[in-house]
């Protein structure tokens, strides 16, 4: 069972932690908030209109929204001329609200989806749900879901590395060259919904967010190359999420969350580690 939960963590950290790196030198991670949170009223409504719960159909609306939710910031950051922080500021709160709020009219106290799923997710119940042939179980189907995502993910990052670090640093050089720059931005957007759609049920926003933001933080405060933050932050990634699902079953409480705070935790002493032996001097701001 432990060695499950050890899986089921580790399908989510390792490709959320890739997904962050790119996410923090595009200065694009408020994007990931918006988008883990912008989900919801898809899920809502596709749940509301299916006549019974049906996983691909969440999928489709999520999807759809948060495909919506990354053209409407593209839209009124280049449109309307938006800063990019207030068009994620907008759209954030407004659609997730919507999703509340069609969530306590049309599902219902007793329905599948609430606010615990939402925020915590469900992962000590992946576990239930195992693939299982001639009598041995060889993982859960939660994991088989998003192994696909992580193996193309990789994959791309290792075929494409060059093209990667190009757009991220040198963007307009790529530009120059007649490579479509908006294809890239879309590419990491549409990954970034679908990571977050498969892996919402099962660790909830409060495990996503902490993976796509701590790991690739805490990798940056001691190496700039790309290369390096990648290896960096997938290590970091991997021990935050063992240390938190010990941390949960020792003290029988909820996985995801325990996740985040091991993460936390790293980052806080790293940073410490880090403003010591550089000898950086924190300045308090004045009244």
């Amino acid at each position: 069972m432990i060695g499950l939960l050890l899986l089921n963590v580790l399908i989510v950290a390792i490709p959320a932690s890739i997904l962050g790196v790119l996410l923090v030198h595009r200065k694009a991670i408020m994007v990931a908030d918006a988008i883990s949170h912008s989900v919801l009223p898809g899920i809502v409504i596709a749940y509301i209109l299916l006549p019974e719960r049906n996983d691909l159909g969440l999928f489709i609306g999520a999807i759809i929204c948060g495909m919506i939710t990354t053209l409407l910031i593209d839209f009124f950051n280049k449109r309307l001329r938006l800063t990019f922080d207030v068009s994620i500021g907008v759209l954030f709160p407004v659609l997730f609200s919507i999703g509340i709020l069609l969530m306590a009219k049309y599902a219902g106290v007793n329905s599948d989806i609430d606010m615990e799923c939402v925020l915590f997710g469900d992962l000590e119940t992946t576990v239930l749900e195992t693939i299982e042939w001639n009598g041995k179980v060889y993982g859960t189907q939660f994991f088989y879901r998003l192994l696909p995502i992580m193996i193309f993910l990789i994959s791309m990052i290792l075929i494409g590395f060059r093209t990667w670090q190009s757009w991220l640093f040198n963007s307009e050089f790529l530009s120059i060259k007649g490579f479509k720059i908006e294809f890239m931005q879309l590419l990491l957007m549409l990954l970034l919904s679908v990571f977050s759609v498969v892996s919402f049920e099962g660790v909830g926003v409060v495990m996503v967010l902490g993976l796509l933001i701590l790991p690739a933080a805490t990798s940056l405060l001691f190496v700039r190359n790309l290369k390096q933050n990648f290896i960096y932050s997938a290590c970091i990634g991997i021990v935050s999420s063992i240390g938190g699902v010990l941390l949960g079953i020792y003290f029988d409480i909820s996985i995801a969350p325990c996740v985040t705070l091991v993460n936390a935790v790293i980052f806080s002493l790293l940073l410490v580690f880090f403003v010591l032996k550089n000898n950086v001097k924190v300045v308090l701001p004045q009244k």
